[in-house]
């Protein structure tokens, strides 16, 4: 579907749907090419570096202008056919046109090249660990459609990049086989108008235990490692379980020590790091804001017979108030949302000074921001990111920290 021209299109330097010759330099860290034309950069989603190829513009800006990708006149050695026909339409994936090797290798110079930029460090991130699987890895997704249109076609899919065109995707090659066994009939669900939609909606398809649920409000159950974990198949779950218990035990192989008797399992969910982590731990506190999410994980412990664990409710101006334990002998692993910490949170979390913190996000950028903070009191003594989404832009980072005595 072509771009629509904005009413007001800035012509300078280039005409709308003007096509240009570029070489391709380098990658964001959001998966689109860098290029230059006769010194202007211009920015190419799915062009890989060491490319030539032709663009149209469609877009300036005071210092770069956004292309979209017409040919590869020149392609990289790098450069592999995608398995999704809807490569490049679809926003979901970034890097399928990418060997997977060197997929690997942009993310940890992306993770170096974030913290170096927000952060001013230059610490060594270590090869990125990758997912046993690269397709057909996905537990959950989530396609979009708009308010339906009887006897015209209604797509139920994702997000085109930087538009809010939906495409149509009846099969999505990173999700799991069984997602894509049950996605025809979920999707003729909506098009049959079986239910009304006024709005258009958000349809769920999760990969559990219990088979593939639509359900945001069916109870659910996922394996990690030789554990059973049950929560709301709408809830926040990791959606790669082919990797997730590698995740989990490193993270949790940074957290203990000699040293530390205690742990604390901040934004702790429903509970996966702190109950997996207890056998090497006298005692573990997980604290949430969240009641349902608090709910689950008092569950799940006692699903796995798990007697040192308790998980609070954590009020914001006072996370660790219920928390009896000697900070010297705790660690900390916090897993916050995108967005980061809140800075009321380390500021609590600086004074309450644990002796170690393994800070795992979704998100270096937000991660860097507040490691600025909590490098005035920690000496960060390893990064290791996980792979946890193939062939797209996302990575998961984990920056284990030590208390500077």
């Amino acid at each position: 579907m072509p771009r629509k021209q904005n009413k007001i299109f800035n012509d300078n330097p280039y005409a709308y749907h003007q096509e240009l010759i570029v070489e391709i330099t380098s990658m964001t860290n959001l998966g689109v090419g860098i290029g230059r034309h006769e010194g202007w950069v211009i920015m190419v989603p799915y062009a890989l570096a060491d490319e030539t190829v032709k663009v149209k513009i469609w877009r300036n800006h005071s210092n770069y202008s956004d292309a979209d990708l017409v040919e590869v006149v020149k392609p990289s050695l790098l450069r592999v056919e995608p398995q999704c026909a809807l490569f490049g339409k679809c926003g979901g994936c970034q890097y399928q046109n990418l060997q997977y090797d060197a997929q690997l290798k942009m993310k940890r110079a992306h993770v170096a090249e974030i913290f170096k930029n927000i952060g001013d460090f230059d610490f060594n991130v270590n090869e990125v660990i990758p997912s046993p699987q690269i397709y057909a890895y996905r537990s959950k997704i989530t396609p979009h459609f708009q308010k339906l249109k009887r006897e015209k076609f209604n797509p139920i899919g994702f997000l085109k990049s930087n538009t809010r065109q939906i495409v149509d995707v009846p099969h999505c090659p990173i999700a799991t086989d069984a997602i894509n066994n049950s996605l025809p009939e979920e999707r003729e669900k909506v098009l049959s108008y079986e239910k009304k939609f006024r709005r258009g909606g958000t349809l769920l398809l999760r990969d559990t235990l219990e088979g593939v649920v639509t359900d945001n409000n069916d109870i659910v159950s996922e394996k990690v490692g030789d554990l059973v974990f049950q929560f709301q198949a709408g809830e926040f779950f990791q959606n790669n379980p082919f990797i997730l218990a590698e995740m989990v035990n490193y993270v949790i192989d940074q957290a203990k020590s000699e040293n530390s008797r205690f742990l604390i399992d901040a934004y702790c969910g429903v509970g996966v790091f702190s109950i997996t982590a207890s056998k090497f731990f006298e005692r573990c506190t997980g604290i949430e804001i969240s009641a349902l999410s608090i709910h689950w994980a008092n569950g799940n412990a006692k699903i796995n017979a798990v007697n040192n664990c308790n998980f609070i409710i954590g009020k914001a101006e006072s996370i660790f108030e219920n928390v009896e334990f000697n900070s010297a002998e705790t660690t900390v692993i916090i897993d916050p949302p995108r967005k980061g910490c809140d800075k009321d949170f380390i500021d609590q979390l600086l004074g309450y000074k644990p002796a170690k913190i393994v800070y795992v996000s979704c998100d270096p950028a937000t991660q860097a921001r507040d490691l600025n903070f909590l490098i005035e009191n920690y000496i960060v003594t390893n990064i290791q990111p996980f792979d946890l989404f193939p062939h797209t832009r996302h990575i998961e980072n984990v920056v284990t920290l030590s208390l500077n005595n």
